[in-house]
């Protein structure tokens, strides 16, 4: 099979392929197209003709990194200019971005304590500040649970969430670990899990509840 494709390597190295496009074809290793063909002798046309698509490659390339280098100038402008619109946010303001997030990623239907889990670290912080100086939820009050698949580090991700809520890691739950097949050997999305957010008090709950209520039917009538 390997002499085969050597043999193979050899003829189409004679018609003047790249060893790159080679080992595309044959569906091998570059190193192993390299050592097959090093024998043999490209004329000088058909050196001109690879040295050109080399260059013409690495012209490609740069126009490319170029290009994405300024779009993505242009969106940071856009995303700069756009932050400038947005002034200081007083406590209201903070109630109702606070009420709209639970509103979206809370524990709702059927729940008789406050709960809102996600896995974005700044959308938990401004959660947290909702908790804290809108809900005047006491310290001793909020639990938190982390979700993580279980080839991740349960004990780096105690101490990220920990630090993101300012919550101690004694009024964490034990951390649940669910095995990943999809994302064994692959790069994590999430490699500090997602973080749940608890705090036993049905009567805030039913509060946020009323803030969402006020604020839909402000904006709908």
């Amino acid at each position: 099979m390997k002499k085969d494709k050597k043999i193979e390597a050899i003829y189409l190295r004679g018609l003047g392929q790249s060893i790159k496009e080679i080992a595309r074809t044959l569906k091998v290793s570059k190193s192993s197209v390299s050592l097959w063909v090093r024998e043999v002798n490209l004329t000088k046309k058909q050196k001109d003709i690879l040295l050109h698509r080399g260059q013409s490659g690495i012209v490609s390339e740069k126009r490319r990194t170029t290009r994405l280098f300024n779009e993505l100038n242009k969106r940071n402008l856009i995303i700069n200019n756009s932050k400038k619109d947005i002034d200081v946010i007083p406590d209201y303001g903070l109630k109702i971005i606070g009420a709209m997030l639970y509103w979206a990623e809370g524990r709702k239907r059927g729940a008789r304590m406050v709960g809102f889990s996600n896995s974005d670290p700044d959308m938990v912080k401004i959660m947290m500040r909702f908790f804290r100086e809108i809900c005047q939820v006491p310290e001793t009050k909020f639990r938190a649970h982390i979700h993580i698949h279980s080839h991740l580090c349960v004990n780096d991700s105690l101490k990220y969430w920990s630090s993101i809520t300012k919550i101690p890691t004694k009024q964490f739950y034990k951390t649940y670990c669910v095995p990943s097949i999809s994302s064994k050997g692959k790069a994590d999305s999430l490699p500090n899990g997602t973080l749940d957010i608890s705090v036993c008090d049905v009567g805030q709950f039913l509060k946020i509840m009323g803030w969402i209520k006020g604020v839909t039917e402000k904006l709908i009538n």
